[in-house]
């Protein structure tokens, strides 16, 4: 007998929602308290995540992220409401996010918040929801001294490599040794963001 039978349509798709929603949260939890076990588990293996300081799957993302926090880039996510768009076994969910990382740049503690779009792919399989995919739209950054008073000087010239929506992001990640990709979907670029809501929506079936 199969038991979803006697259950509305409209509660198993709110309970999926409630599903992905979930694991996204968990996801990003897990990665700002350390919880490297719990964060790899809401992946599938074969997730492709392309964000600023990498591409890769999800043991790249997840032994990346305990790397950065080993050495001190220690960031922390706040994180808007999530839309689930959902059609079968596929689903994309966005949110408005910001990048928290405390920096000490020349001898100032700073704080960096890169302010972003999150963009996340979603598949059921064998009946559990499990995250396929992780990507950001960069929209804008901002980097101030913690202590009011204090001077944090940047001189224009170091920022002209890179990109105007995650420059200051780029800079900081620099000065850590990654090396950021140029090419990331962006506000200062409007084809790269509807390239890849193109590309996402088209997967999973589903209209923005």
């Amino acid at each position: 007998m199969n038991m979803n039978a006697e259950i509305p349509q409209h509660v198993l798709d709110a309970a999926d929602v409630s599903a992905v929603t979930q694991v996204i949260l968990r996801e990003r939890e897990s990665r700002d308290e350390g919880r490297w076990g719990p964060m790899r588990e809401c992946f599938h293996d074969d997730a492709l995540i392309r964000i600023s300081w990498i591409t890769g799957n999800a043991d790249d993302f997840v032994n990346g992220s305990r790397d950065m926090a080993q050495r001190g880039v220690l960031a922390k996510h706040r994180l808007g409401p999530v839309l689930v768009r959902r059609h079968a076994n596929r689903a994309i969910a966005t949110l408005g996010g910001v990048i928290d990382i405390p920096v000490k740049l020349d001898g100032v503690d700073a704080q960096l918040s890169s302010y972003a779009r999150f963009y996340y792919r979603a598949e059921r399989r064998e009946n559990r929801w499990k995250l396929s995919g992780f990507e950001a739209v960069y929209l804008r950054d901002e980097l101030f001294p913690c202590v009011p008073g204090q001077s944090l000087v940047v001189r224009p010239e170091e920022l002209t490599p890179f990109r105007p929506s995650y420059r200051l992001l780029s800079y900081v990640l620099s000065r850590n040794g990654y090396r950021v990709n140029s090419d990331l979907p962006g506000d200062d670029r409007q084809e790269t963001v509807d390239r890849l809501e193109n590309e996402l929506f088209s997967w999973a079936g589903v209209t923005p």
